[in-house]
């Protein structure tokens, strides 16, 4: 079989490659081999998709006289209708730095927002959307003009090229080597870049899920309980802590007295605490759960107040030492 009948197997490795780096980022690899795997679906696979869509044939040796009427010249112009491998690599690289950052600008308008995940699966789905293109541009090239990948395309990085052409006689092989070391260096910026990412501060947020109000109820959560009866209080959590956590959750059950009837001015004049639960959340996930406690007296005074800590809670709960805390006033019949 001939290198023409694979003139798609440069494609189909990005392809195949897209699909298992993402695999498994995704599976939780993690240190440095997540950097390595990382590094060519960010800096090379999407430009490479892109440089094949507009370079679909290889470099040609066709000529072509100028008009003698027009210009007196008799001399041929040497053409080419592809680029050289070196080049290839270099704009691979130069449009993937530009065609990456449109990904995390469009996952801020989604609503996973900018995380790991949705923004290597955008740069997957554009690294195979662009690939499949580019098949389709190469594909529709002459089989005689058509690019076809081989074991070429490193040679040119540090030899001096093919001399027997006249137009060639300049000993490239000193530029080819600074550009090498050139892409080296832009490599390893941008694994420092994947190793060392600019991130927000970490933070939780720790909500009760409730209805819309209507014209009957006060609050978006049920205020009414019974005495000696199960509570159910729909809870939210959402992690961005850039890293997997473990919460746990305190119910503590308070009487309240109103200085002056608002919120801010209740005094606790009892306390206990009704259960606590342990929940897991990943990185950048939200977690909903039913939080189920039995107020233990009737009244109108009383508050559930709500305590998140990360790991496990001091022996003495408060809100002053919660991570995070939510105050539900309740009446309880």
């Amino acid at each position: 079989m001939s290198d023409t009948n694979w003139w798609f197997l440069d494609l189909a490795l990005v392809v195949a490659g897209a699909g298992a780096i993402t695999i498994g980022l995704f599976a939780g690899i993690s240190g440095y081999l997540r950097i390595l795997l990382a590094i060519p679906l960010v800096v090379f696979f999407p430009g490479y998709a892109l440089v094949a869509i507009l370079f679909p044939d290889t470099v040609g040796d066709d000529q072509r006289s100028f008009d003698d009427d027009r210009t007196g010249l008799g001399r041929a112009v040497l053409l080419s209708g592809g680029i050289e491998p070196i080049e290839r690599l270099i704009l691979s690289i130069a449009f993937s730095v530009a065609l990456v950052p449109v990904v995390p600008l469009i996952a801020t308008v989604t609503p996973w927002g900018i995380t790991s995940r949705p923004v290597l699966l955008g740069v997957s789905i554009l690294t195979v959307c662009l690939t499949l293109v580019a098949i389709v541009s190469r594909y529709r090239v002459p089989p005689s003009n058509r690019f076809v990948p081989s074991n070429m395309l490193v040679l040119p990085v540090l030899t001096g090229g093919d001399h027997s052409s006249p137009y060639t006689k300049t000993n490239t092989r000193p530029y080819n080597v600074a550009l090498a070391l050139g892409l080296v260096l832009l490599v390893a910026s941008a694994g420092f870049a994947v190793a060392n990412p600019v991130q927000h501060d970490g933070f939780t947020e720790f909500s009760v899920e409730g209805s819309e109000l209507d014209g009957e109820m006060q609050t978006m959560y049920d205020s009414t309980a019974t005495a000696g009866e199960p509570y159910t209080v729909p809870l939210s959590i959402t992690n961005q802590e850039h890293s997997d956590q473990t919460y746990t959750v305190v119910a503590l059950f308070e009487q309240v007295e109103y200085g002056n009837g608002t919120e801010n001015s209740a005094s606790v004049t009892e306390r206990s605490v009704l259960t606590n639960e342990s929940i897991s959340v990943a990185d950048g996930e939200t977690r909903n759960e039913s939080l189920e406690v039995t107020p233990p007296s009737a009244g109108e005074d009383r508050r559930l107040t709500l305590l998140l800590y990360t790991g496990d809670p001091p022996a003495n709960p408060t809100p002053e030492n919660a991570y995070e805390s939510l105050r539900l006033p309740i009446e309880v019949q």
